[in-house]
Formats: C-alpha cells, structure tokens, sequence
C-alpha cells in the first residue's frame, strides 16, 4: 500500500517536513542493511487515540540493536515521549507508527562501530494489511518453500532489517502463487512464522504457538493473546508445530501489528476447520477489538495521546546520547 504523506518526520531530534528526512546514500544501513525497527499501531478509540503497547515496542528496539552491539541515541522515555508528540504534530488519530534505527553516513566496510546510530520516527494513516475483508472471511496462505532464518545465522529476536530479505522472498512467492500470505518453517521443517506475523493454531481447544525457538520473532501482539487467552481461561502451549499440524488444526490465525488478528481460512488450498473464524479465535479476536476500540484497557497497554500530559520534546530539552557506537 501506498504511504500516505504526512506533515512532519521525527529525525534525529528534530521535527522536519516530510520531504526533507532525508539519510546520505553512503550511510552505512544502504549498504550493509544496519537497521532496526518497530511497527506500532495508534487506535481510535472511544476514550480517544490510544498508542498500543508503546513502552513494549521501544523497549524491544532498544534490545534488537543490543543484541548488534549498539545503543539507541535517546532513551525509552524520550523516544515514547517523541513518538506521541509526533503523532499529535500530525494530528493523526488512527495510524500506524514506524520508529527506525539505523548507523548513518560514518565509515564504510563491514565494520560498523565508525558509524553514528541515527533515529527517525514516523507516522502515517495504515488500513489492514492484508484487506478489508481479512478479518471477516480470513486469508489464504501458503506454506513457502523458503525456510526462516536459522538462530545462529541470524538471531531473529532483533527487529533487524536485513532479516526481511529473507520475509521479502517469503511473501513475494504467496503472492505470486495467488495467496494473501506465507509461512516459512525452521531449519528442521517445523513452523515458524509468517513473513511478518506469528502464527496460532487451536487443536482441542488449546491454543498452540511455536516457541522463540523456532527462529521467529517474539511479537508483541503475540504476547498480546497469549495474555488474553490466559484472561479469558484458554490453556495455552509454546511447542514445536510440524508442518503437518497446519493442516488438521481446528482454527488458525495469524497476529501483528500490521494484520492484528487475522484468521487463516486454508493452507495450502486444504480449508482450516469449518473454513470460517472458529470460536476461540472469535472470543480472543474480541477481547482483542474491545482494547483497541473501547479503549477498555486492563493491562495498562494504551498510551493516549490527549492524556492531558505534556511530553518533554527532545529537540528542545534533552541531547542525544554522545559516545555510543
């Protein structure tokens, strides 16, 4: 989908027009794909919009660039503070949220440590992903024949940019093969996940999803459902799932900031259970709706943009961090 522009760009400390958040050609994320990122969701909700599980996404950036031997220039707390500023600067009330690190123009070779790390945060209005009608009649997916990464190639708990290569090919071979969506398998041909959601399956009224490790990355939303499951008294297992498993399921769906909760409605061209949303799927779908709608926020997961509290900017009363490579 299209972005649609917005007015500002949050880059370095600094609220720049759209056309201007601009990063050299020589910077060292062009050439050796030294990124790392978020996708995060604000909701309209009815107690208004709502940034959902803010202080989680930043935190898990501030880990998948440790894990690469880097360090965020700001801290959680300013980038949260920014994040929600900028979305008020946009007066956007519904819309998805990119937070970006990247090490910028500094050195060149494989070596990164002479590079300053950079951040950016934008913000945009973002319908569903995979459609409008995905979460009324669920997707088609396919199971892919490109594998995930394996854990000690690439560590895919790091929000890491180049492991999207890997999500690219993934979801390029579902869509020219007529699906909505693919899922890769481990290195021992157990699943994994999506090119860019987790994946649930219901078999007897549990709800089964692969472990961390099986090379996938630890959603936030995914943790999301497992939280409501365990509210609404639904047993829950982290095991390995074999192939074979995607195709006798009761119901499977797939979670992310990007599609949220998404039910599958066949693998492979085999239909998933009844080959409409089942009722566990249907019970947490609507827990989930009730957060991100009404606002009804037990957990403590909404950041609302209109709280009545004023964020400190960055750009006027904070410095980025010096000395980190």
């Amino acid at each position: 989908m299209p972005v649609p522009r917005t007015e500002f760009i949050w880059m370095n400390g600094e609220y720049v027009k759209w056309e201007n958040a601009k990063v050299h050609v020589l910077s060292h994320v062009l050439h050796y794909g030294s990124g790392w990122f978020e996708g995060i969701r604000c909701y309209d909700t009815k107690r208004g919009p709502a940034i959902f599980r803010l202080k989680e996404h930043i935190k898990r950036l501030e880990n998948s660039v440790k894990i690469y031997h880097a360090e965020l220039p700001y801290s959680q707390k300013q980038i949260c503070d920014e994040t929600v500023e900028l979305v008020r600067k946009n007066k956007l009330a519904s819309c998805y949220i990119r937070p970006l690190a990247y090490r910028g123009l500094g050195e060149m070779g494989v070596n990164p440590l002479g590079c300053p790390m950079e951040l950016i945060i934008a913000a945009w209005e973002w319908g569903r992903y995979l459609g409008k009608e995905a979460l009324e009649e669920g997707v088609d997916v396919c199971v892919s024949s490109w594998n995930h990464l394996t854990p000690n190639t690439m560590p895919s708990i790091s929000k890491a940019s180049s492991n999207y290569m890997n999500s690219q090919l993934v979801r390029l071979e579902a869509v020219r093969h007529g699906y909505s969506e693919g899922i890769s398998l481990d290195s021992y041909g157990n699943l994994s996940e999506g090119s860019g959601e987790n994946v649930f399956l219901v078999a007897d009224g549990t709800l089964i999803t692969p472990p961390a490790g099986a090379s996938l990355l630890p959603g936030i939303t995914r943790d999301t459902v497992i939280q409501l499951a365990h509210d609404l008294k639904i047993p829950v297992k982290e095991q390995t799932i074999p192939r074979a498993m995607l195709y006798v399921a009761d119901e499977v769906f797939m979670t992310g900031t990007a599609v949220e909760m998404t039910p599958v409605r066949s693998v492979d061209r085999l239909t998933v259970g009844s080959g409409k949303t089942g009722p566990i799927t249907t019970k947490l779908m609507k827990a989930f709706f009730s957060v991100i709608q009404d606002g009804k926020d037990p957990h403590g997961w909404l950041t609302f943009i209109n709280s009545g509290k004023k964020t400190t900017s960055v750009s006027k009363s904070a410095k980025k961090k010096t000395g980190k490579k």
